[in-house]
């Protein structure tokens, strides 16, 4: 069943990834509430289609209830790899209660009882709760996002390599987060994927060696995959952690080194009812200046 013109509250709506969510909840008839963090974020939601903001900080309860009051759902997306993840989610969620709201999608992590690695251990109290709520929830389990590949296109287009800190011949699935996004908006507009959790994976698991071929293919000219060492891929990137969270992102490398990443697209196929987004389709959207 859907719902006409729900009031959804986004989180970090004028983010990378959240943000990806606004548009195609309005494209639903959805009205959306961007959650940010203080006025200079406030354009940037509403140019995504964000009819409302609240300004709030995600470890102030007083401050989210404020911003949930009256909404129908609630997308959360955590800041990535802070100490306290779990007690914001844990945060939001309680916000979303005494609100009232009926739908809550939480983007959590591929294979989250992963405890090895810190950002996917956050995850688990988040979902618990959610379990105990009586919201609707729905649980999103996205794989890596091909946007990290959409970062380092810049360098790419300048250098002819890309590089990631890992070896060139692991294998990584990927996924492209407007997929996500899509999976995302209707569940907070319908019923069908109430009470579910879903891996969300595109086809195959590429690795650097592939996407460089997919590169070169498109940009008619040889690209390279570059295997820095994580400080010097972290310098180059320019990545807005501070100490704590680059070791916990190195540790994600480090598993990728170590196995691998696997994902399955059965599951992201059958929702969203077509193929999933390609990383050719990607890299070609980069290429064109999409």
């Amino acid at each position: 069943m859907a719902t006409d013109h729900p009031t959804v509250l986004v989180v970090g709506a004028a983010g990378r990834f959240a943000g990806l969510v606004v548009p195609e909840l309005v494209r639903r008839g959805a009205v959306v509430r961007g959650l940010v963090r203080d006025d200079s974020q406030a354009a940037l939601a509403r140019s995504r289609g964000a009819a409302e903001i609240a300004i709030a900080d995600l470890r102030d309860e007083r401050s989210l209830d404020r911003a949930a009051v009256g909404v129908d759902g609630v997308f959360h997306i955590g800041p990535a790899f802070v100490p306290d993840e779990s007690r914001i989610g844990l945060n939001m969620v309680a916000a979303a209660v005494r609100a009232g709201a009926r739908r809550f999608v939480f983007s959590s992590v591929i294979q989250p009882t992963f405890t090895r690695l810190a950002n996917h251990a956050s995850k688990i109290p988040v979902e618990e709760a959610l379990f105990g709520s009586g919201l609707r929830y729905t649980i999103l389990h996205p794989t890596n996002f091909m946007q990290n590949i959409g970062a380092a296109w810049p360098a790419v287009l300048a250098d002819g390599v890309f590089a990631e800190p890992f070896p060139k011949t692991a294998r990584v699935a990927r996924v492209d987060y407007r997929d996500v996004a899509e999976v995302a908006a209707i569940a907070l507009t319908e019923d069908r994927l109430a009470f579910g959790s879903f891996d969300l994976c595109a086809d195959g698991m590429p690795n650097r060696e592939d996407i460089v071929a997919i590169m070169s293919d498109v940009l008619g000219r040889r690209i390279t995959a570059g295997e820095p060492d994580f400080a010097e891929w972290a310098a180059r990137a320019g990545l807005p952690y501070d100490a704590d969270q680059k070791r916990l992102l190195a540790r994600v490398h480090a598993h990728y080194a170590a196995h691998g990443s696997g994902g399955n697209s059965l599951t992201l196929r059958a929702v969203l009812g077509r193929e999933p987004r390609s990383l050719r389709r990607y890299i070609e959207e980069l290429a064109a200046g999409a």
